[in-house]
């Protein structure tokens, strides 16, 4: 199983390379764009990701996930491109005409969200830019199952430096605002429509098969409502849940775009996450026919929720000294930093306990899932943000991802029932408390805020797998194994070695 283990580190390394670079980028950035652009414009800009976010789900159809479950069905190259190719020209016609109509109502959505219609035009540009940016799945996902990592972090990675770059230059240079935010994100996309158009030459054809749309629609379409109450429950509708519940009056467009960056910096390991998950669906799909399967993901179930806590722990320690340290007009956020965090957390936790769900083609479930996390998300927003403000979408994020979580796994369980170590699980969890306890203990108040981002990282870094080895969570060929990964991953070229006899398993716990 360690070769697995070293297998699927070693491509979330390569694919969270790229992220981690051009999040550091863009954080560094972060003071000069708040000194151009205002409390307000950053609430239009989080209203404008909700339309991103809720129209890219709609855009997709489900059959995203359904092209890379399929493709694993496909044993020659005649029926992938097959496979591809339904999958486009579907995706072509019906959300061609969606977008028809959406332009259409673009004043009606300006109104809706902004209590004005001059915003219609930047709700069309990111229609049109959600629209074209809903076919790259095809070549990305390819390049995920064929272990091209490399070539799949070099287009992500180039991706987000070039709009990082014309952010710049289009917010800081030419002074246009949040059309300059938003306008890169528009150009890029045409720039890699036209780079990835050797991909689809060599994957689309004029053919199409009713049997594998119905194929991909049967196990996607369960995904739509879904992937569209994600979004309810997720950060990235919070900035309107907060238009529709705050009160009119003042504008409350600043305290959107308050909560919006502490989301923003709470949304971090997001960056881990998304890297995981690149890895992480081929991963499971290649070992679910293995006898071990069930075992190797437990174990990696264990690893992954301990890298998380430790890395929310660290995380909520230092979030007010960061942005105090980095933006001290958006210092009021900080609050917001750890609930969002958990949050991203308890995502992590849906990512591992449910592959059962898409290993056995369930995904029917996945709707009634998260239907009534949607229904407990709304529910918890009605009640607290007029009570707790901006903090109230913050609860309700951790409350509603927390429900995901058990409500997925208790389905996953039923059709795929996997060992869990649980003894082990708590264990983390309990370090991840107490290390997060003791960075946060008052430090003298006179403390540059940099020193104390450094005091309290360091805290956790040495208290968290402190408090691991006192309550016995690690294994001595655990640790042995551990050295072996850390050498592996840090090595510039790693080396192939003989293959080694696997050592049996011990049962989780």
């Amino acid at each position: 199983m360690f070769a697995k283990v070293k297998h699927l580190s070693l491509n979330l390394v390569v694919y969270g390379m790229g992220d981690v670079a051009v999040s550091i980028a863009g954080f560094c950035l972060l003071p000069l764009f708040t000194r151009i652009l205002s409390e307000s414009d950053y609430g239009v800009i989080y209203l404008l990701l909700t339309v991103e976010l809720v129209a890219k789900v709609v855009f997709r159809w489900g059959v995203d996930a359904s092209f890379m479950r399929l493709y694993y069905d496909c044993h020659d190259d005649r029926s992938r491109r097959r496979l591809a190719s339904t999958i486009f020209l579907f995706l072509l016609a019906v959300n061609g005409a969606i977008l028809a109509l959406a332009l259409g109502a673009t004043p009606f959505i300006a109104r809706r969200l902004f209590d004005e219609g001059g915003h219609g035009r930047l709700v069309a540009l990111v229609l049109v830019n959600t629209f074209v940016g809903g076919f790259f799945f095809i070549p990305f996902h390819v390049l995920r199952m064929e272990r091209k990592s490399l070539q799949f972090s070099a287009l992500t990675f180039s991706r987000a430096v070039s709009t990082l770059v014309l952010r710049v230059l289009l917010v800081a240079v030419a002074r246009l605002g949040v059309l300059g935010f938003i306008l890169p994100d528009i150009i890029v996309t045409s720039v890699f429509a036209v780079v990835l158009a050797r991909w689809f030459a060599g994957m689309v054809r004029p053919t199409f098969s009713m049997e594998v749309l119905r194929q991909a629609l049967r196990f996607g379409l369960p995904r739509v409502p879904h992937g569209v109450a994600q979004q309810v429950m997720g950060p990235g509708t919070d900035a309107a849940l907060l238009r529709a519940l705050l009160p009119p009056v003042p504008d409350p467009k600043p305290k959107i775009g308050v909560y919006g960056m502490g989301m923003t910096f709470g949304l971090i390991l997001k960056f881990f996450l998304s890297a995981f998950e690149y890895a992480w669906a081929p991963f499971y799909f290649e070992t679910m026919k293995e006898a071990d399967a069930k075992v190797t993901f437990s174990r990696i179930t264990t690893y992954g929720v301990a890298a998380l806590v430790f890395m929310t722990a660290g995380l909520s320690a230092i979030a007010f000294d960061l942005l105090r340290l980095v933006l001290r007009g958006f210092a009021q956020a900080a609050p917001v930093v750890p609930w969002i965090a958990i949050g991203v957390t308890f995502q992590g936790v849906y990512l591992l306990t449910s592959i059962g769900l898409n290993i056995t083609k369930r995904t029917r479930y996945y709707p009634i899932a998260t239907g009534i996390t949607a229904a407990v998300n709304v529910g918890c927003n009605i009640v607290l943000i007029p009570r707790y403000g901006i903090l109230g979408p913050a609860y309700s994020n951790v409350i509603s991802y927390a429900t995901l979580a058990a409500i997925s796994m208790y389905f996953s369980q039923r059709c795929y029932p996997i060992s869990y170590e649980w003894n082990r699980l708590a264990r983390v969890v309990l370090a991840g408390v107490i290390a997060y306890g003791l960075a946060t203990w008052p430090l003298p108040a006179l403390m540059h805020s940099l020193v104390g981002v450094l005091v309290r990282a360091t805290i956790v870094a040495v208290a968290f797998p402190g408090c691991l080895a006192l309550t016995g969570f690690f294994r001595n060929r655990e640790l042995a194994r551990l050295r072996q990964l850390v050498r592996a991953i840090t090595s510039a070229r790693p080396r192939r070695k003989p293959a080694e006899a696997e050592e049996p398993e011990e049962t989780p716990q």
